[in-house]
């Protein structure tokens, strides 16, 4: 964020509008949307009616349509593991990169859950788009824009944008347009709620850097006052009382971390509270679902080792202080953490596009969006359709990550036979199609043991484990999939110095 008190000029070949800005606010848009503005020659618009606050707004048209000489350009809706594994995939000297995204990194979510309580430090998980891709720093066609796309116009071939902008105190949210040649929707999906009321308001997902920052800092706050004179013995244990809902490799994960930071580091270091706090899972079916029945049981006894207690019910209302299952059952908490799996955003439901089974953008076996041209969609937010007579695949890191990858390289391919530019991929042979083959699944619970299933499915045969030597494969093996050198480094050093001197308990 940058503090802008001089008139900003704007020129292009084709207008010399001057865009004034008289006020110190804060500016959060990136430079680099300015600067395409300018390489590209783009006209600008003046809006009429002054901003409230004294501001001279304008509304930019965008990046308009590839001319003759220049790269045909590829637009990526979202920077999660599809999008990302896209970009640092595609080739630069054929297409020019455009990023959209809320966010600009990428989030290792295996991960995420160590940051929650200080096993790892926040930016040990994220990694830089522009790290993933230099390009979009380095090529004057390719950039990143920190904004949310609200609009697809399949027919003109652009997407409508709006800037994302920090809080009250900087500028409002302003439009834009890209025109692009190819299209990727790689936007995610969101956690699901259920339509249960109240969870929005008074649960914390975990899907985001801010969402284990803001489980950290209340995990922190409430060990804290739950310390100090003056509170009731009730109020004590509620505020002491972690819920996690949702019995999956996330909410187990997590579980597992916030037990092994209570026995740890919790008993140690606040001595005087150590024994009122409790974690509590809560589950409707069986936790991890998706391992064998044998992981499924020893993941149960160390966790229950680890003090943390499982409840089968379903939770019917979310209270600000507790909540309330389907038998009438209240439980009070402190701290509520929701990881019931994920649902397509109101984003891809507002697209006018065939839809997969579960509200997914519907796909074909090349990632196609069949009934357009030049769309894509790739990782959670995209599924079979069912003309394909395949199943829509889980919503798995590595499902999003090979579907990125083969993406990639069938846009270098269509790049290669001149097919980059739009309406031109009509007669060109796509090659094989996307065949996914499972690797296992991996899950952490505490106490320096993990689960380690490697069959294709639950019910084939094949090699899976517990214990010690399990949790080293899943620590060697995420710390081989650690997307930079950098970020591997400082995940090796934080894991160095929590085993030597504990997990840091400051709350920042």
């Amino acid at each position: 964020m940058f503090l802008i008190k001089n008139l900003t000029r704007i020129s292009s070949t084709n207008s010399s509008t001057l865009i004034r800005f008289r006020n110190t606010g804060s500016f959060t848009l990136s430079s680099r949307f300015c600067t395409a503005l300018h390489q590209h020659q783009q006209k600008e618009t003046q809006i009429q009616s002054p901003d409230p606050n004294g501001l001279d707004r304008s509304r930019y048209e965008g990046l308009g349509p590839t001319r003759e000489g220049e790269k045909p350009r590829v637009v990526v809706l979202g920077s999660g593991w599809a999008g990302c594994r896209l970009m640092k995939g595609i080739d630069t000297s054929i297409y020019d990169v455009v990023c959209v995204s809320p966010r600009n990194h990428m989030v290792f979510t295996p991960l995420l859950a160590s940051t929650c309580v200080g096993t790892l430090e926040f930016r040990s998980v994220a990694e830089p788009i522009s790290r993933i891709q230099p390009a979009i720093s380095r090529e004057p066609g390719s950039y990143f824009f920190l904004a949310n796309c609200s609009r697809l116009d399949t027919d003109s071939h652009e997407v409508h944008c709006e800037t994302l902008t920090d809080g009250m105190n900087t500028l409002k949210p302003w439009k834009f347009k890209i025109a692009y040649d190819k299209l990727v929707v790689a936007c995610g999906a969101e956690a699901s709620t259920f339509g249960i009321q109240g969870v929005i308001e008074n649960a914390i997902f975990l899907r985001e850097v801010h969402h284990a920052q803001e489980i950290r800092r209340k995990l922190l706050l409430n060990l804290m006052l739950s310390d100090t004179p003056g509170i009731s013995k009730e109020e004590k244990k509620r505020l002491l009382h972690c819920v996690v809902v949702g019995g999956g490799p996330t909410g187990v994960e997590f579980s597992g971390e916030l037990s092994d930071f209570i026995m740890k580091d919790v008993r140690q270091r606040y001595a005087h509270v150590k024994d009122d706090i409790h974690v509590t899972l809560i589950e409707a079916k069986d936790i991890l679902s998706s391992f064998d029945d044998r992981l499924r049981r020893y993941a149960i006894k160390q966790l229950n080792k680890s003090g943390v207690r499982f409840v089968h019910g379903i939770v019917k209302d979310v209270k600000p202080q507790k909540l309330i299952l389907d038998d009438g059952t209240e439980v009070p908490y402190g701290l509520l953490v929701w990881s019931t799996g994920v649902g397509p955003s109101p984003f891809v439901r507002s697209l006018d596009l065939p839809k997969a089974p579960g509200g997914r953008i519907g796909i074909d076996e090349w990632m196609r969006v069949p009934s357009v041209q030049d769309v894509f969609a790739i990782g959670d937010c995209s599924g079979y359709l069912e003309t394909t007579g395949k199943q829509t695949l889980p919503a798995l890191a590595q499902v999003a990550e090979r579907e990125g990858k083969y993406l990639s390289n069938l846009l270098n391919e269509i790049g290669k036979a001149n097919g980059g530019r739009a309406n031109t991929v009509k007669e060109i042979e796509l090659g094989f199609p996307f065949v996914y083959k499972h690797l296992g699944s991996m899950a952490t619970i505490g106490r320096y043991k993990a689960l380690v299933d490697l069959r294709e499915s639950k019910d084939a045969k094949g090699i899976s484990m517990t214990g010690f030597v399990s949790w080293f494969i899943w620590r060697s093996a995420y710390l081989t999939r650690v997307i930079s050198w950098r970020n591997r480094f400082y995940v090796a050093i934080n894991w160095f110095t929590t085993f030597v001197f504990g997990r840091d308990i400051s709350r920042i």
